[in-house]
């Protein structure tokens, strides 16, 4: 038996991505967000309501995408939850280390593992707020999360996702099938 939650949307997961930006002086800006995705192959994009970090985008049309893990969930959480507007030097007390992308104008924070650079395709405005999409033009992977055939290891990134129906965080990791592959065996052949 089923019971009824209304209207609520529960979807999962949810990654966890902290979004990079310098503000009009130069200063980075880290932010948690929740609902964002990637829409095409080198695309992204975040709905995000009205932000530092928001004006920041629309200003530098630019942003960096690091994706959050459970070795940074303080910090990620730090950046979700204090505004820039109030507290501006709120990436120095997360304790987050800042460098450069290297080919658009917003910061790279080196404690996450996983960061993509983006460059604004379009903002656009929608149920109250901002959905912006973002062209990946770099993408920066530490080392210690490639696996053995080269590729980005899910299980050492260990990434989390936000649960937003019980407000907590959660690690991703196990595999538990093949894409494109366990299906076949529901083929009749």
């Amino acid at each position: 038996m089923k019971k009824s939650f209304g209207t609520k949307t529960f979807m999962f997961p949810q990654p966890v991505l902290i979004v990079g930006t310098y503000d009009e002086n130069g200063n980075p800006d880290a932010m948690n967000a929740a609902w964002g995705t990637q829409i095409g192959e080198h695309e992204v994009a975040l709905h995000i309501i009205e932000h530092k970090t928001t004006d920041n985008i629309i200003k530098k049309q630019c942003f960096t995408l690091a994706i959050a893990d459970a070795s940074h969930v303080v910090e990620s959480d730090y950046v979700g939850i204090v505004s820039a507007k109030e507290v501006p030097d709120k990436v120095k007390r997360a304790g987050l280390t800042v460098g450069h992308a290297d080919k658009i104008d917003a910061p790279v924070f080196d404690d996450f593992l996983l960061t993509m650079e983006c460059k604004v395709v379009s903002v656009g405005d929608d149920f109250g707020s901002h959905r912006i999409v973002g062209e990946v033009v770099e993408t920066h992977v530490d080392e210690r999360i490639i696996g053995d055939n080269g590729r980005v290891d899910v299980e050492k990134l260990r990434p989390i996702m936000f649960d937003g129906c019980n407000f907590r965080y959660h690690e991703i990791g196990k595999c538990v099938g093949k894409c494109f592959s366990d299906g076949k065996k529901l083929i009749k052949k």
